[in-house]
C-alpha cells in the first residue's frame, strides 16, 4: 500500500485480528471500491498465519475453479488432491476442509463477483460448502470484492443464499486524511490539502504522485497526461460498475458544472425525473455522489432540500479538468491546460476544503467540539459553511471555512457576519462558539484573544506531524 510500509488501517486489521483470534470458523465479507487498498489489506494481515490466497479472474469457471484448486493442493503438500476431478467449488472445499482438520487457515477468495457472474450458482454451492462442512471447522473463509453493487446484492443482500451465514463484514473506505504525509514525505500542510483534493485517500491514487516531484509537476504528469494511470480512470471505474455509463456521465457532469439541486440535474441532462432519481441512488451508494441537507432540517424538510455534490474528489476533479479538456489534452498540451486551470483550481478548492474539515475526525481532532450533528446549513439566501450541534448539552459551534490568505479585518468582517447569519438558525436558549477555519490568518492568536476561534494550516501542520492524534495540545 505504500512505497516502503503498510500505511495505517489500523482499525481494519484489528476488526480481522479479533476475527481470527475466535478460534471457530468466521465467513468475512470484505469489500470497497478499485484501488482502496483491499487486497494489500488482506495479504498484510495473513502474511504470518498459514493462508490461501486466490484472485479470480475473467477466464471462465471451471479454469478459476481448477486454479484454486492447484492453490489448495500446494498449501497442503499434496499433488494428489490437486488431480481429484472436483465437479463444483463445493466438493472442493468440503475436501479442504476435511484435509485441514482443525487448523486454523484463511481463505481469501479475491474478486470474488467475477466467480458469481461466470457461474451464478456459485452462491449456493458456498452456502451448501459452509452450511454442511466449513462451519463445523476452524478456517477462516474471506470473500472480497471490488464491485460494490455486486458484493452488496449477490453477497450481502437478503436474497442472496449466502444471507446470514457471515460473520462480519467491512466496507474498506479512504485513508484518512491526517496519513497521507506518509505517501508524500517533505509535501507541507497545503500541498497535503491540494493532493487530497485531487486522489481523496485512495491509496493507489496517492502512491501515483511522486514526493521527488513538485505538486505541479505530479498533477501534470500523473493526472493530466494521456497514458497516466489517472487520465482514464475515472471512464474504467464507471464503465466496470455501471451498466449505463453515458447516463452516469451526463448526471456527473452536471454536477460538476455547478447543478445541484434535483430538477437542475433533470433539466441538465434531459433524462426522466424517475432515471435520474433511480442513478443518483446508486452514485450515492457508491459514496461518489452525496445529498446534504441542512443540519437543523427535520424530516420532512430534509426530502424537498437536498444539494448534491461530487464528494468523490478524484471524480470530482476529472469531471472538472480532465473531460471537459480532453481535445487539448489528447493533443499533448497537458501543462497548458493546467497553467489555464490554476485560478479556477483554487475556487475549487473551496468545497474541498470545507469538506475535509467536515470530516467527523479531522473536525474533532482540529476542535476538539464534542458533537452529536456536524453539516452545512441555509435557508433563503443565508449560508453557513459548517454548523457543529451538541444537541445533549445544548452548543452549536458555527464555522466559516475559507481557502485564502486573510488578514485580521477579513477575518474579523467574516466572524461578524457569521454571528449575524446564525441568528436565522433558531438556537435561541443555546451556548453559542463562533470560529473561521483558512489556508492562512494574518494575527491569528490577537483574535482569538478576543473570543473568537480560528484555525489555519499551520494547525493542520502540527497535527499531521502527530497524525491528528495530539494537535491541540
Amino acid at each position: 500500500m505504500s512505497r516502503q510500509k503498510f500505511i495505517d488501517r489500523k482499525r481494519e486489521l484489528e476488526f480481522l485480528e479479533r476475527a481470527y483470534s475466535s478460534n471457530r470458523a468466521e465467513f468475512l465479507v470484505i469489500y470497497g471500491r478499485r484501488r482502496i487498498g483491499k487486497t494489500e489489506l488482506l495479504l498484510h494481515f495473513a502474511r504470518d498465519k498459514p493462508h490461501v490466497y486466490f484472485l479470480a479472474t475473467e477466464k471462465p469457471y471451471r479454469d478459476n475453479l481448477r486454479e484454486l484448486q492447484g492453490l489448495l493442493a500446494e498449501f497442503l503438500g499434496d499433488r494428489l488432491f490437486g488431480k481429484i476431478a472436483f465437479e463444483d467449488v463445493d466438493e472442493l472445499l468440503m475436501a479442504f476442509a476435511e484435509r485441514i482438520g482443525d487448523e486454523r487457515v484463511i481463505l481469501i477468495i479475491d474478486e470474488f463477483p467475477l466467480l458469481v457472474e461466470h457461474h451464478h450458482p456459485v452462491l449456493s454451492l458456498l452456502q451448501k460448502a459452509w452450511d454442511l462442512k466449513l462451519s463445523g471447522t476452524k478456517i477462516m473463509l474471506i470473500l472480497c470484492g471490488s464491485s460494490v453493487s455486486a458484493m452488496e446484492n449477490e453477497v450481502l443482500a437478503y436474497k442472496s443464499p449466502l444471507y446470514g451465514r457471515r460473520t462480519g463484514q467491512w466496507r474498506l473506505t479512504e485513508i484518512p486524511f491526517f496519513h497521507i504525509g506518509e505517501f508524500l514525505p517533505g509535501y507541507t500542510a497545503e500541498e497535503l490539502v491540494k493532493v487530497w483534493g485531487i486522489t481523496g485517500g485512495i491509496p493507489a491514487y496517492l502512491l501515483q504522485f511522486s514526493p521527488e516531484k513538485s505538486f505541479n509537476e505530479n498533477v501534470v504528469e500523473r493526472v493530466l497526461s494521456k497514458g497516466a494511470f489517472l487520465y482514464e480512470e475515472a471512464e474504467f471505474l464507471l464503465r466496470e460498475e455501471l451498466r449505463e455509463p453515458a447516463n452516469y456521465f451526463a448526471i456527473l457532469q452536471a454536477i460538476a458544472s455547478g447543478r445541484s439541486r434535483f430538477g437542475e440535474i433533470v433539466n441538465a441532462t434531459g433524462l426522466d425525473k424517475s432515471l435520474v432519481s433511480k442513478y443518483l441512488s446508486v452514485l450515492q451508494r457508491l459514496e461518489i455522489v452525496k445529498r446534504e441537507v441542512p443540519v437543523t432540517a427535520t424530516l420532512k424538510e430534509a426530502g424537498k432540500r437536498g444539494l448534491y455534490s461530487i464528494v468523490d474528489n478524484y471524480f470530482a476533479f476529472w469531471f472538472r479538468y480532465v473531460l471537459p479538456n480532453k481535445s487539448h489534452l489528447e493533443a499533448g498540451l497537458a501543462e497548458e491546460v493546467w497553467g489555464r486551470s490554476m485560478d479556477d483550481f483554487n475556487t475549487y478548492m473551496g468545497p474541498v476544503f470545507e469538506g475535509l474539515v467536515k470530516r467527523p475526525e479531522v473536525f474533532f481532532a482540529l476542535t476538539g467540539f464534542h458533537f452529536t450533528k456536524l453539516g452545512r446549513w441555509w435557508r433563503k439566501g443565508e449560508e453557513i459553511d459548517l454548523v457543529a450541534l451538541n444537541e445533549r448539552e445544548k452548543k452549536a459551534l458555527f464555522i466559516e471555512v475559507k481557502w485564502k490568505d486573510l488578514s485580521k479585518r477579513e477575518a474579523r468582517g467574516i466572524l461578524r457576519d457569521l454571528k449575524h447569519k446564525s441568528e436565522h438558525v433558531g438556537l435561541e436558549t443555546w451556548e453559542k462558539y463562533y470560529g473561521l477555519i483558512a489556508k492562512n490568518i494574518k494575527g491569528k492568536g490577537v483574535i482569538k484573544s478576543e473570543g473568537w476561534l480560528m484555525w489555519d494550516l499551520e494547525d493542520f501542520e502540527g497535527c499531521l506531524k502527530d497524525n491528528f492524534q495530539s494537535c491541540r495540545a
